[in-house]
């Protein structure tokens, strides 16, 4: 690809398809939390019950922010670097464009950690390194790799590797054809993970708990309906990962002849999709083998593994599954890698050759601390937080992801940013269903709102702690 500088009169790159933009911004938003937390909260509150108020607040909540970042990204033609002053160029939002450079740097340096366990763990599958072992000596073997500092910052720089990589040849012949393809052999590894998890026998069990509305179990307590709405509000805007302008920038490479709402609507779907489906991959497998489902990331490393060296031809089963965990780490990390290449493209005038030159260094070094931060680094905690791992999320995903999707709807619909006509017309250019002019007033006062509450109530717990009030 011919390398240029990217001034304020140089093209724009372009995706070469509708499929690759859908595509390549689905897979920025799945992750680990489609494939272990949406399951097991769903699990935890009443089933299908809570996934139809999941589905409400995604509309409500996650949706239209998501529409108001390609909104930005496609007005501005350009990456979080420059579009705020682009669009606002006398109200001084330029600032708002370092919060998602931060955003992305913050989440690669761990992301990057959890990429590389994923590959490593398609290559101790497919190597039959577990097949055997008991659930006892899966998650011993899990300890002694997080134990090893040297495994840990291996496997982590074959995650940046791989994902610099993709980056470095360019929009359309890496990002987009790279993407397109992961996406396309996860959702088929999926399914026939599925159609096989499912025809386990015992699976209708698990089926049942999945599927099955329990508004009872919902509605028991007060209390319980409370948590369960904080916890759909929660997965709806984090799965979606908005507010440090991660989907932004792919708004910067489309044209015009779709509208967004309509766009958004498609990405939303598949995100869901993904996450349903592997609710139907973990609790069918977890329920014909008696295994509690609702054990949160040593599911995956432990349980899941286990299962599979119980199931017939489950070292294929299981290196298979690894395949689809890995390209769904590593299509965020590739997205999130173009936000930054992006990022330095705009703002320093950087060749591609150069951004990722520079990033790559900046995010190895930077992502370091996450992979000792389980061995040599491991005494650095914070109560009621964590490991450093747990410190880089936490800021990320309870801080830097809902107040900025909170200064997204304020830019977006107020006159102190780039203002609600501006966004509407922006957002309804092209073919294809137009943004609800209705939603104004939800949008101006609703949805900062629950915004607040999620930010809020993740103190909650921890500030009691803090002073000692539980």
């Amino acid at each position: 690809m011919a390398e240029q500088l990217i001034g304020e009169s140089a093209p724009r790159e372009r995706f070469g398809s509708r499929l690759g933009f859908i595509l390549i911004s689905a897979g920025c938003a799945i992750g680990l939390g489609n494939v272990w937390r949406f399951p097991y909260i769903t699990g935890e509150y009443g089933g299908a019950a809570f996934v139809l108020l999941y589905l409400i607040f995604l509309v409500i909540l996650g949706l239209p922010v998501m529409v108001m970042e390609f909104a930005v990204g496609r007005a501005s033609q350009k990456s979080s670097a420059k579009a705020f002053d682009v669009l606002a160029p006398k109200k001084k939002w330029g600032w708002f464009g370092w919060w998602g450079y931060l955003g992305c740097m913050l989440l690669m340096m761990f992301y990057t950690t959890v990429g590389g366990w994923m590959v490593s763990y398609v290559a101790k599958m497919a190597s039959g390194e577990l097949n055997g072992l008991s659930a006892e000596g899966v998650g011993l073997a899990f300890e002694a790799t997080l134990a090893d500092p040297g495994q840990q910052v291996a496997w982590m720089l074959v995650a940046i590797l791989l994902g610099f990589f993709v980056v470095s040849l360019g929009l359309q012949k890496g990002v987009e054809r790279i993407t397109k393809f992961m996406m396309a052999a996860l959702l088929i590894i999926m399914v026939a993970l599925a159609i096989r998890a499912v025809t386990l026998p015992g699976a209708e069990a698990g089926l049942a708990f999945y599927l099955v509305p329990d508004f009872g179990k919902l509605m028991a307590t007060p209390e319980t309906f409370l948590d369960a709405v904080f916890a759909a509000m929660g997965q709806a805007f984090f799965t979606l990962s908005l507010g440090i302008s991660a989907m932004e920038v792919f708004g910067s490479y489309l044209d015009k002849e779709r509208s967004l709402t309509g766009e958004a609507v498609n990405i939303v779907a598949l995100d869901t999709f993904v996450a349903i489906v592997a609710g139907l991959i973990i609790f069918p497998a977890c329920f014909a083998f008696g295994v509690n489902p609702g054990q949160g990331p040593s599911l995956v490393f432990v349980t899941l593994p286990t299962i599979f060296g119980e199931m017939p031809l489950g070292q294929l089963w299981g290196a298979l599954f690894f395949v689809f965990m890995s390209f769904a780490a590593l299509s965020t990390i590739i997205a999130v890698f173009e936000n930054l290449i992006s990022f330095g493209m705009d703002r320093w005038n950087w060749t591609r050759t150069q951004a990722v030159a520079y990033t790559a260094i900046m995010v190895t070094v930077l992502s370091i601390p996450c992979a000792l931060g389980f061995n040599l680094w491991a005494g650095v905690t914070i109560p009621g937080i964590g490991d450093i791992q747990s410190i880089e999320d936490f800021i990320v995903s309870n801080n830097l992801l809902p107040l900025g999707s909170l200064l997204y709807v304020v830019f977006c619909v107020s006159k102190f940013g780039w203002g609600w006509e501006n966004f509407v017309a922006e957002a309804d250019a092209g073919e294809g269903m137009h943004f609800p002019r209705w939603a104004r007033l939800w949008l101006t006062w609703g949805v900062p709102a629950l915004i607040l509450v999620i930010w809020v109530s993740g103190y909650v717990p921890k500030f009691m702690l803090w002073f000692g009030l539980s």
